[in-house]
């Protein structure tokens, strides 16, 4: 019992770290070349992923089949990941893109219906329906009136098309998990799909980052800057996911999943308190239509599942 109390307690502080990342995320955007910033983020996290994979005996490489399979998911989910993160936060408020990229699980389970043959229902429309009715009032009615209405929304944008490469990346790595390849006995594991899936990225991103640094020279970063850069290296990629990894192998992934919806608020809170955002109805509003189209959608599966019981 003892033991679920802390994963709960776990849960909780991953879901504001992952909040408070936004602000980071703005912080970086504002400070540095968008690519560069995210360049410096994952040499950082990966060097402590590689580094814990060896702590608990898990570092192996990957065969070349294995390694097919990363370079794809680390193409969208780290690269365009991150390019469009990075981008969309030099533009948008961090509690708006908060809320945007919870728009990532009704782009997966839109992803689902091609990719994986999964039918379009009713639950899932309207999900989507309310989603997109959130992300107007968060397009038309955001409090953050100080940034230029075309750039937030270009910023906003630019968040959803990350959600969606993310949300891509997700339906990749479901079908890395469940089976192995041709030159394996086992499926990747979550966190050493997502270490290798994180150093392919890497590759991917380190042309772009070197062709900004020739472009305009190696950034002069500023101390809060590089703070910003360990908190999401350090705390928002390496710990937050083995924390959220342990959370799933306690409870659930359905209980964990909860945590996620703690996030937005989070965000909007952080941009608030570190960036000087503005709060308002509206985001309330976004946040109500959104979350509650991405949980009825969510719920289709809870439906079908008690229907094959009965």
């Amino acid at each position: 019992m003892q033991k679920q109390y802390i994963i709960h307690l776990k849960l909780f502080i991953v879901a504001a770290i992952w909040g408070a990342s936004w602000s980071a995320g703005r912080i970086m955007a504002l400070d540095m070349p968008p690519i560069t910033a995210a360049w410096l983020r994952y040499l950082i996290a990966i060097s402590c992923f590689l580094f814990w994979l060896k702590m608990i005996g898990l570092l192996k490489m990957p065969t070349k089949g294995q390694w097919k399979l990363a370079f794809m998911i680390g193409f969208f989910s780290t690269a365009m990941y991150q390019a469009f993160f990075m981008f969309g936060m030099k533009y948008t408020a961090a509690g708006d893109a908060s809320l945007m990229i919870t728009f990532n699980p009704l782009f997966t389970a839109l992803l689902a219906i091609p990719l994986l043959s999964e039918k379009m229902t009713a639950r899932l429309a309207t999900g989507l329906a309310l989603g997109v009715a959130g992300v107007t009032i968060l397009f038309l009615y955001s409090p953050n009136v100080n940034l230029p209405a075309d750039e937030r929304i270009l910023g906003d944008i630019l968040i959803a098309i990350a959600a969606l490469a993310w949300a891509l990346s997700s339906i990749l790595m479901k079908k890395a998990m469940s089976e192995p390849t041709a030159d394996a006995n086992v499926p990747l594991s979550p966190l050493t799909l997502t270490v290798w899936a994180s150093i392919a990225g890497f590759v991917f991103l380190t042309p772009w980052a070197g062709w900004e640094t020739i472009q305009g020279g190696i950034p002069t970063i500023s101390a809060r800057a590089w703070w910003a850069t360990i908190f999401l290296a350090i705390l928002s990629t390496v710990v937050s996911y083995v924390w959220f990894a342990d959370g799933i192998k306690v409870i659930g992934a359905g209980k964990a999943a909860l945590y996620v919806y703690l996030v937005p608020p989070f965000g909007i809170l952080s941009g608030w308190l570190l960036l000087d955002e503005r709060l308002g109805w509206s985001l309330l509003f976004a946040f109500i239509l959104i979350v509650g189209g991405v949980a009825l959608a969510q719920s289709e599966k809870r439906h079908q599942q008690v229907a094959s019981k009965e």
